[in-house]
Parts: structure tokens; sequence; C-alpha cells
């Protein structure tokens, strides 16, 4: 919206264009989208507590969470209002990786509404039922899959990347749209399974943006992908702007959803964040990446297949003392902040990793 007002100005004044660039509209949309956040999330508390919108606690959850009963959930609406203000504030509606990225935000943020609606309503922790919401899923991740592949207009843009490897990419053909669909299922479902603890799944979704708005400039920039190696693909800089309404509006949500928490995500948020960042590194080519720098989510979910796969096999023995593997933690009596701190510690580890392999090829 802002670039076509700037685009009259700047024939009035030279001087506007600069905030054509996109660092700069880059640190503006953060900077939007964490004002927006910061400045209604006191507001928004209020009134989702006025319409008793409130967590569900699991009753076969860790003892500790039943504290956690009644405590604002959706949550995840202030992220995706704070996120899409931003964007379309700062954002070039003529690129389409823009609009491939918003429509993801908004259909998964909507099958997670309608979960965490269902739950409130119910008064109880079963929302959509797994077929469902792995039905519905499916269906936008199969869309998403199809419109990249069918935008793609050089083979580098199906190509699947090695992290560390310069020579070995693999052309994945119409396999590109089956890998973009698994990306985009398994990222959402990951980081809803994370979020199990105050402000344990924002701080490593804001580590692994921050990582992606960096692929995202290099991927875009026709003289840093070539000096690094990385294939060129235009028009992927715009997304360092999504990156950074994302990273914004994730930061504000932090300052309430932070230890103890005074509202959360609910599937409203974690759904559609996991899917956004599973889209931003389908787009750059950085799936594998996006496994090695969002390796809690990958782990907390392993830990979940391990248990179910162990008690279905094993005789009912478990591997965990509860899964996902925070409960596990939980259950051996490791304080709440001491677990999050250091899976958001370990998540640093896994990007600085993840950056490392711009040079390191």
């Amino acid at each position: 919206m802002f670039l076509e007002i700037l685009s009259y100005l700047s024939k009035l004044d030279s001087g506007f264009l600069v905030l054509n660039y996109l660092t700069l509209r880059a640190v503006l949309s953060t900077l939007t989208a964490l004002t927006i956040s910061l400045l209604i999330g006191s507001f928004f508390i209020k009134k989702i507590n006025t319409y008793q919108i409130k967590q569900v606690i699991r009753l076969d959850g860790p003892e500790t969470h039943l504290k956690k009963q009644g405590t604002p959930t959706m949550g995840g609406i202030l992220i995706l209002f704070s996120f899409l203000i931003a964007t379309l504030i700062w954002g070039d509606f003529n690129n389409h990786y823009l609009w491939v990225v918003l429509f993801t935000a908004i259909s998964f943020a909507g099958i997670g509404l309608v979960d965490d609606l269902l739950k409130i309503k119910r008064q109880s922790s079963d929302g959509l039922s797994s077929k469902q919401k792995y039905l519905t899923q499916s269906i936008f991740a199969l869309i998403i899959g199809y419109w990249l592949y069918d935008k793609a207009l050089l083979p580098n843009e199906t190509t699947l990347i090695m992290p560390f490897f310069k020579e070995v990419a693999i052309p994945l053909g119409l396999g590109f749209i089956a890998v973009a669909y698994f990306t985009i299922v398994g990222s959402s479902n990951a980081v809803n399974l994370t979020d199990g603890l105050d402000g344990l799944a924002i701080m490593p979704v804001i580590l692994v943006l921050g990582a992606l708005a960096i692929f995202s400039y290099v991927t875009g920039h026709i003289y840093f992908s070539s000096y690094l190696g990385f294939p060129f693909i235009s028009g992927t800089g715009e997304l360092l702007i999504i990156c950074g309404s994302l990273i914004g509006a994730s930061i504000g949500f932090l300052w309430f959803n932070t230890y103890p928490a005074q509202v959360f995500m609910g599937d409203t948020g974690s759904l559609f964040l996991g899917a956004v960042i599973a889209v931003i590194a389908i787009i750059i080519r950085q799936e594998i990446l996006l496994i090695i720098i969002g390796g809690i989510f990958v782990v907390e979910t392993l830990s979940v297949a391990i248990q179910v796969l162990s008690y279905k096999f094993r005789n009912g023995k478990r591997v965990f003392l509860m899964a996902p593997l925070h409960h596990h933690f939980e259950q051996k009596g490791w304080a709440e902040p001491k677990i999050i701190v250091r899976f958001w510690m370990i998540t640093l580890i896994l990007v600085l990793i993840g950056l490392a392999s711009l040079k390191v090829r």
C-alpha cells in the first residue's frame, strides 16, 4: 500500500525514494508490527477475557498446568492482525510471494481458530478431530504447493538444495508439490506440539524467522546469491518484509506470553506460524535448512511419534515420562522457566549452525 503512495510522493520529492529500500522497509515493517502488537495487546487480552475465551487444560497433562486453567487464549489473532497490517503497509502488492504467504497465514489461522472455538464451546481440550484438522491442512498445503509450482519460472525454483554442499541440488519436478506438502503440514503441527509452555514456541519461531530473513535477502539479491553460491530467485527479497512483520508481531506477543503468560497463542497462532515459516523456507529452497534451524520443533514431534510407537509395539512401555519432550522434563522436576530458556538456547545454537551454511559450502 505504502509503495503506491511512495510512487506518487517520489515524483514530488526524490528524497522519498529512500523509503523504497528493501532493508529499510523491513526494519519499518518490524517496528510497525511490534508497535501495533504492544499497543493493542492489553486491550485484546481484556476483550477475550470479557468473552470468556480461556484456555481449557488437558486433564492428562502435567499437574502443574492446572493453574493455567482460565488463561486467555487465541492470542494468535493478535499476532496475525499485527502481521497483516504491517505487511499490507510495507509490502509490495505486485510480488506474488507476498500473496502466497498471506494466504498461508489466513488459511492456517482459520483452521486453528475453528479448533480453538470448538474447545471453548465444548469446554474440552478436544476441538477438531485429528482427521478433520489433517484434512483441512492437507487441502491448503496442496493448494499452496501447486501455486508455487505453477508460478515457478526457472528450474532452480523447484530444486532441493543441500545445506553445506555447494554443488548438490536435486531437481524435484512435480515432486516439489509433495515436498511442499509434507514441509507445510509437518511444520504447522510441529510448532503446535511445541507450544506447551509459556513462550516456549514463540521465541524459536522468532529466531528461525531471523535466519530465514537473511537467507531470503541473499537468495533475492543477484550479487550476494552468486557470491555465496546460492540460486538467485527473483522476488524472494520481498520475504524480508514478511519475516520482519512476523518477527515484530511475535516479539510483541512474547511480551504478554512470557512466563507467567497473560495469554496463549492457541492453535490460531501455532498452526499459522508453523505453516508460514515452512512456506518461506520452500520459496527460498531451504526446506532441509528448516529441519536444522527448527530442530526443536523436529525433536518435539519425534518425541511424540516415538512415544506412540513405543506404547503400541512394546506392550505399553514408554520411552519418555510424558510427550512432547518438554513435558518429559517437567515430569523430571525441571522448573518451567528453565525448560523454556534452555530450549531457546538450543534453538539459537541451531540457528547459528544454519547461518554457517551461508559460507561453509
